[in-house]
């Protein structure tokens, strides 16, 4: 499965535990420049770390990935918050 994390600068040992959890590509993007979000098509799931963007950026993702059927999971940065999230939505 793939993931696409959107926010935050540095992810830390996230990427590691998500690939734990069965994502074999994991891409990030930072979401500091909005003009620049592309969601890929192969994506499975976008990860939207609600702590570090706005609320255009959360809307953009939101309509990105309604057009192109990705699921969508948004979750603070700790991981305890991405892992409960991710169990329950995905």
């Amino acid at each position: 499965m793939s993931i696409l994390v959107i926010g935050g600068d540095y992810l830390g040992n996230i990427t590691q535990k998500l690939s734990g959890m069965g994502f074999d590509k994991i891409e990030h993007n930072p979401g500091r420049n909005r003009r620049s979000l592309i969601i890929p098509q192969k994506t499975d799931v976008v990860l939207v770390l609600i702590d570090y963007i706005n609320h255009d950026l959360a809307w953009k993702v939101k309509e990105q990935t309604r057009e192109k059927g990705i699921r969508t999971v948004f979750a603070r940065r700790a991981w305890s918050h991405i892992h409960s999230t991710l169990i329950k939505d995905v």
